[in-house]
């Protein structure tokens, strides 16, 4: 029975995000009402989940409820929207978060079992395996023949960040250029105002969590807006896996800005249609990027370079 009430948890949690994404993508602004009709059917699940899932978001304080009025929206796009999907993200991946840590500061070893897992955690079995299929979503394990699972090699070593540049100067133009290539606009819509916050913000405002969530919200939104069917689910295999090995980053704040910038040019350009411009803008952009990432200064060991830990 706890486990039951643990995933039926999960499950309110996901749909939380699909809410407050949706309510994003259509421009909602705080002290907009959410009807909990027209959230079921863009949802496609029953009203019953839909006040679970606004029951939670007010517990998190991204809706606030009037009576016998419903539930209404109490967080801006930007800085607001993205701590609460951050807290629901930590809230839906928590384990999974602890096993990937583990994993790249070399705690586990590459392949592990489910049963090995639930001991090192104290959780049961199918705790772990939830935890496993979010990670599996994202990439970062696969499971073998049998019983075990086997994890991705992360991005975080000089020689992983220099094949993953490789790989993407290849794969985002070709997302671009590929016939069909539909820029969705209200993502799109979203994601400019984001940025151009970021751009705005007192220096002391300016955060690399900040920077590394619009980044890949805007590598990602390019990977889904590619008629490639098979370029889009590369990239977006491989962006999940960047999100997931990013660790601390000491890149100044200028450079910050300046991706930031980059982003909206591309932007421009993909809003006109220029697809070949923004193609050019896109190798311009990666390269850039590779030549001024702190690794390319080699500080330190990386994580999965060292020797394992207890």
């Amino acid at each position: 029975m706890p486990e039951t009430r643990r995933n039926t948890r999960q499950s309110h949690i996901s749909l939380a995000k699909q809410i407050l994404n949706v309510a994003l993508e259509r421009g909602m602004k705080p002290g907009d009402h959410l009807p909990e009709q027209a959230f079921s059917e863009v949802c496609g699940v029953s009203r019953t989940p839909i006040r679970s899932a606004f029951k939670l978001m007010e517990e998190k304080s991204i809706l606030h409820w009037r009576q016998e009025e419903g539930y209404f929206l109490s967080v801006a796009a930007g800085g607001q929207a993205a701590k609460a999907l951050r807290d629901l993200e930590e809230a839906e991946d928590s384990l999974a978060h602890r096993i990937l840590s583990d994993r790249a500061e070399r705690r586990i070893d590459e392949v592990q079992s489910v049963s090995a897992l639930a001991r090192r955690y104290g959780a049961s079995r199918n705790a772990v395996l939830l935890a496993l299929k979010i990670l599996s979503q994202d990439g970062i394990v696969a499971q073998l023949p049998g019983r075990a699972w086997a994890f991705q090699p992360m991005i975080d070593s000089p020689k992983s960040i220099d094949e993953s540049f490789d790989f993407r100067l290849t794969m985002e133009p070709q997302a671009i250029l590929a016939p069909g290539f539909s820029l969705d606009i209200k993502r799109a819509g979203l994601l400019r105002t984001q940025a151009e916050e970021f751009l705005n913000a007192d220096e002391e405002r300016i955060t690399h969590g900040g920077f590394r969530r619009i980044d890949n919200e805007f590598h990602v939104l390019i990977a889904q807006c590619s008629a490639n069917r098979f370029v889009r689910g590369g990239l977006l295999v491989h962006h999940r896996l960047r999100k997931a090995s990013r660790r601390g980053s000491s890149t100044p704040n200028f450079r910050l800005r300046q991706a930031m910038a980059e982003h909206l040019e591309i932007l421009d350009s993909l809003e006109r249609n220029q697809f070949d411009l923004a193609a050019d803008q896109m190798v311009v952009h990666l390269r850039r990027s590779r030549i001024r990432r702190p690794e390319a200064a080699n500080r330190g060991i990386p994580p999965l370079l060292r020797g394992p830990r207890a």
